[in-house]
C-alpha cells in the first residue's frame, strides 16, 4: 500500500511507490514514471528531434553560496569501514542543508561521483555549486583521522584545507567544528574577509540548532551509520540490515531520536514493499513504524526526520492528507533543502489537486537534486499536467539519460 500515486504516470492496476530520495531509506526509481517517461520521450521525438536538453548551470548563474559534499573516500585498512566515512561526510551534508542562506546539493546528487574521475569543473557545472567539501576517512581501532577540504568549483583551486586525528568518542565534535569551520570560509568570501567574532557566534548557533537528534554514545553511532548505509543500498535485504542496525542504536541509546526516525522510516519501508508476513507483518511494521515516530519527537518535537516519516504514515496509511500537509509545512519550515520533503510535499500537493504547487515543489527538488531521476521524473510529470508540453518533454528525456 503506498497511498499517492500521480494519475497520469500509474495505470489503476498498478501498485508504486511514489516517494524517493529519502534520506534513510533507499532510493527506488518508480517504473511506471520512468517508463511513461520513456514513452513519452520516444513519442515525441520523431515529432520534434530539435527538442533542447536541459544544459548543465553556467558558471555566471550559479550561486557563490553553494556547496556540495561528496562522499568521503575511505582510506582504512578494513574495507568494510566504508559505513563510516559515507556517514561522516552524509552527516555534514544533512547539517549543512538545514543552515539558512546555503544552496547545498543533496545526496543522490552529490554522492552519484563517487569513485569517479570527474573534474571539479565538471561536478560544479552538474550540480550547480560553486564550491565542493572533498575528504578522507581513515578508521584505525579507537582512532579516526578525516581530512578535508573546500575548493573553488570552476577552478579546482583548493581554499581550505584541515587535518583531525582524534579519538573516536570525539567524532561528534570533529563534525561540528568542520561544519562551523566550511560556513565561515563560504560567508568570509562572500563578504570579503575572515568572519568577525559576532558572525562566528551566529554560524556556531546556526549549526547548534541543525545538529540534533544525535547522541555521544560511539557505538550507538556507528550503528546508526550503519543503518544509514545499508539504506541508502535500495534493496530489501539491506533494508532488513538498515533496520537491525537502527533498532541496535536505539537500544544503545534510547535517547537518540535521529536512530527512531530512521527505525521508522524502516518499518515504513517494509509497510510498502515487505514480501513476508502478509497483513499480520504489515500491521507489525505499521505499529513499529508509530511507535518509532513518537518515541523521536518526545525527545525532538522539531526533528524533521522525524517528521519525514510521520508525514509518510498519514498519506500512505491514514489518508490524513490534510494533516500530511501540516507536518510537511513544519519539516519544511526546518529543513527547506531537504529533497525528499520536497518531492513528498509534491506528491501530496498532486494528489489534492494542486499543481501549481507541486510544480514548484518539484522544481525545488529537482534544483538540489539535478542527478536523481526520479525527481526529474516528477518534474517532469508536473510540468505535463500544467501545460508546459515542451519543458515536460526536455524533462522526459533527461530521465532517460538518467
Amino acid at each position: 500500500p503506498e497511498g499517492i500515486k500521480r494519475e497520469e504516470d500509474v495505470p489503476p492496476n498498478e501498485s508504486i511507490t511514489h516517494h524517493t530520495g529519502r534520506k534513510i531509506v533507499g532510493i527506488t526509481i518508480v517504473v511506471a514514471v520512468i517508463a511513461a517517461g520513456l514513452f513519452v520521450y520516444q513519442l515525441v521525438r520523431s515529432k520534434n528531434t530539435g527538442t533542447p536538453r536541459q544544459s548543465e548551470a553556467t558558471t555566471a548563474s550559479i550561486s557563490q553560496k553553494s556547496v556540495a559534499v561528496l562522499a568521503f573516500a575511505n582510506l582504512s585498512d578494513d574495507k568494510g569501514s566504508e559505513y563510516f566515512s559515507d556517514g561522516i561526510s552524509e552527516e555534514l551534508l544533512t547539517v549543512l542543508q538545514k543552515i539558512p542562506g546555503l544552496h547545498v546539493a543533496a545526496r543522490t546528487s552529490a554522492f552519484s561521483f563517487k569513485g569517479k574521475n570527474a573534474t571539479a569543473q565538471e561536478i560544479g557545472q552538474k550540480l550547480g555549486v560553486a564550491h565542493l567539501v572533498e575528504g578522507s576517512v581513515r578508521k584505525a581501532g579507537d582512532v579516526v583521522r578525516i581530512a578535508a577540504r573546500l575548493t573553488q568549483a570552476n577552478t579546482g583551486e583548493e581554499q581550505w584545507s584541515e587535518n583531525y586525528t582524534r579519538n573516536l568518542k570525539d567524532v561528534f565534535a570533529v563534525q561540528t567544528e568542520l561544519a562551523q569551520t566550511i560556513v565561515e570560509q563560504l560567508r568570509g568570501q562572500l563578504t570579503g574577509g575572515a568572519a568577525n567574532p559576532t558572525t562566528k557566534a551566529e554560524i556556531q548557533a546556526e549549526v547548534r540548532a541543525a545538529v540534533k537528534g544525535g547522541t555521544k554514545n560511539v557505538e550507538a553511532h556507528e550503528s546508526y551509520l550503519q543503518g544509514r548505509f545499508f539504506a541508502n543500498r535500495h534493496s530489501e535485504k539491506e533494508a532488513d540490515q538498515a533496520r537491525v542496525a537502527y533498532q541496535r542504536a536505539v537500544e544503545l541509546d534510547p535517547k537518540f531520536a535521529l536512530a527512531w526516525a530512521g527505525l521508522a522510516q524502516t518499518h515504513v519501508w517494509d509497510c510498502n514493499y515487505a514480501t513476508e508476513g502478509g497483513q499480520k507483518g504489515f500491521n507489525a511494521h505499521l505499529a513499529a513504524a508509530r511507535e518509532a515516530v513518537e518515541r523521536a519527537l518526545a525527545l525532538e518535537p522539531d526533528l524533521p526526520e522525524a517528521l519525514f516519516a510521520r508525514s509518510m504514515i498519514q498519506t500512505n496509511f491514514d489518508y490524513d492528507w490534510k494533516g500530511a500537509a501540516g507536518t510537511l509545512r513544519k519539516a519544511l519550515a526546518l529543513a527547506p533543502q531537504d529533497p525528499a520533503l520536497l518531492m513528498q510535499a509534491g506528491n501530496l500537493a498532486a494528489a489534492r489537486g494542486e499543481k501549481t504547487q507541486s510544480l514548484e515543489f518539484d522544481r525545488r527538488a529537482v534544483a538540489l537534486d539535478p542527478v536523481n531521476a526520479q525527481a526529474r521524473a516528477f518534474l517532469a510529470s508536473a510540468l505535463s499536467v500544467t501545460g508546459k508540453q515542451e519543458e515536460a518533454r526536455a524533462e522526459y528525456a533527461r530521465v532517460v539519460e538518467l
